[in-house]
């Protein structure tokens, strides 16, 4: 079973699926259908939950530095904006002056955004090794919670229109699954860790590369007389 998932980052915090209500309708449970938010499942696991509060810890030092670097970011455009947005409100603005300041300001907020995210580059590590974790344990969590429960057939709340009521959510059950088979997650990864993505490309990558070519062989002498 393959799954394919958003960042849990963008995952709604709560468990349950809210649907728009139907009215009057009182619908027969299929039996074997449920549908499950596995982002919310991950954004709610114990691995998860705990690593992230760990993370705020562990990597403190990254975290003030990035916050440090982006409020001398900010006072270093707001003068900037404060007159590029004067300048354009005059009587006759001028164009060329405007676009060189628009660009000076843009180039500043690409260059300090490249600062930001080296800065915090242990700290984005640190996340996608906790979720590539929780993802190999996931599938093993759906197959079990399905198992359990008869379930044949999970949508994602994505593909559904709307349910009567919450007999075919799966969350809890996976969560539950999910948590059993792995009840932490490990926070920092080891030296020269990469993330699946990028590992996959590497090898990919490789694949792509032709096979060198034979050496030549040396030429033969001449027999002598």
């Amino acid at each position: 079973m393959k799954i394919i998932l958003k960042s849990a980052l963008a995952a709604s915090l709560l468990l349950g699926v809210a649907q728009p209500a139907l009215a009057q309708n009182s619908g027969t449970v299929v039996q074997g259908l449920a549908i499950a938010n596995l982002d919310a499942v991950i954004a709610n696991s114990n691995a998860y939950k705990t690593a992230e509060t760990q993370r705020q810890t562990t990597y403190k030092a990254q975290f003030d530095q990035a916050r440090t670097r982006g409020d001398a970011l900010n006072a270093q455009l707001k003068p900037l904006a404060d007159k590029f947005n004067a300048d354009r409100q005059a009587a006759k603005p001028n164009q060329a002056s405007l676009e060189q300041q628009a660009a000076t300001i843009q180039q500043l907020q690409e260059r300090g955004q490249q600062e930001l995210q080296q800065i915090l580059a242990p700290v984005a590590l640190s996340r996608a090794y906790v979720q590539e974790q929780i993802d190999d344990k996931l599938d093993q969590a759906v197959k079990n919670a399905m198992a359990k429960k008869k379930v044949s057939l999970l949508l994602s709340p994505q593909s559904v229109l709307a349910v009567n009521d919450n007999a075919y959510n799966l969350n809890q059950e996976i969560l539950t699954e999910l948590n059993t088979l792995l009840p932490s997650a490990q926070l920092t990864p080891p030296q020269g860790w990469e993330p699946r993505q990028m590992r996959e490309a590497r090898a990919q990558q490789q694949d792509q590369q032709p096979a060198s070519a034979p050496a030549a062989a040396p030429a033969r002498q001449p027999a002598g007389r």
